[in-house]
């Protein structure tokens, strides 16, 4: 229960943060007699953790800037549970995971947008067999599909025009749903040179977060998987690391860190780059 209490202050945390761009709450929306064209599922790590946050902000100066009607859950939005059933915990899964189907089935909700592949994947293949059945809906692919609509515009003389940059393969959204060519369209938007590491799409490696890996102690090996991907990354000599996940971002920046290239190049998710460049 720890977990879950956790959660909500930190969603309220979250929501206070995003006051100024006000970012309605499906409560206050259904309140005023109105509903959003989509529910945007913000996640633990981008609630909480203060560099996630900065994604979830990126993204939600997107969906403003196109006009896009959505809402929050806020303080009722709990952890899909998804580490919990990585890590072997079912019974938590399945009770955090009922009482956000609870929540969303309430509502009404039919279409769900987020920013992390580790959602993503929970709510669109997990949940539909505890009755939880949802348009799910990465922001890579949102992305994507706001730009071939037309209503992403960019900047002529964007801030990474030009810039070489390469994209790692979130496990989730790549090898776990199939999704390889939205994010790097996306970047494609930019105008900027995509240079791809030996190891990409479906043979790509694991930033070491993923399957709760984020969450436990380390074990005996020669090297990290995260320092051994953010080498990867750094080899292909792009100035820019793209992701499209929060802990894949994490675990890339301290990689980065750690072989002291911080000055010299940057990890940021898909939406950072794009809202710096509408």
């Amino acid at each position: 229960m720890c977990l879950i209490k956790q959660q909500t202050f930190c969603y309220l945390y979250f929501t206070e943060t995003f006051d100024m761009m006000h970012v309605p709450t499906m409560a206050e929306m259904i309140a005023n007699g109105e509903s959003p064209d989509i529910l945007f599922w913000v996640g633990c790590a981008g609630s909480y953790d203060q560099r996630a946050q900065k994604i979830t902000q990126a993204f939600a100066t997107i969906l403003h800037k196109v006009g896009i009607r959505y809402a929050i859950l806020g303080k009722e939005e709990l952890c899909t549970g998804d580490p919990a059933r990585r890590s072997g915990n079912e019974f938590m899964f399945q009770m955090m995971a009922y009482q956000n189907i609870q929540i969303l089935n309430g509502y009404g909700i039919k279409k769900i947008v987020t920013a992390c592949p580790h959602c993503f994947n929970t709510l669109k293949n997990e949940y539909p067999e505890l009755g939880g059945n949802y348009e799910v809906i990465h922001h890579a692919s949102f992305i994507q599909q706001l730009i071939d609509e037309g209503k992403i515009v960019m900047k002529e003389q964007g801030s990474f025009k030009g810039k070489k940059i390469t994209y790692h393969d979130s496990c989730y959204l790549g090898r776990a749903n199939n999704i390889y060519e939205a994010p790097r369209k996306v970047l494609e938007a930019l105008d900027i040179e995509l240079v791809e590491m030996k190891r990409c799409k479906s043979n790509g490696l694991c930033c070491g977060a993923g399957g709760g890996q984020m969450f436990k102690e380390e074990e005996k090996g020669t090297i990290r998987v995260n320092l051994e991907r953010s080498n990867e990354a750094l080899d292909t000599g792009a100035a820019i690391i793209a992701a499209a996940c929060p802990f894949c971002n994490t675990m890339l920046s301290d990689g980065v860190k750690n072989s002291n290239k911080e000055e010299e190049v940057r990890v940021l998710d898909i939406a950072e780059l794009i809202a710096q460049s509408i």
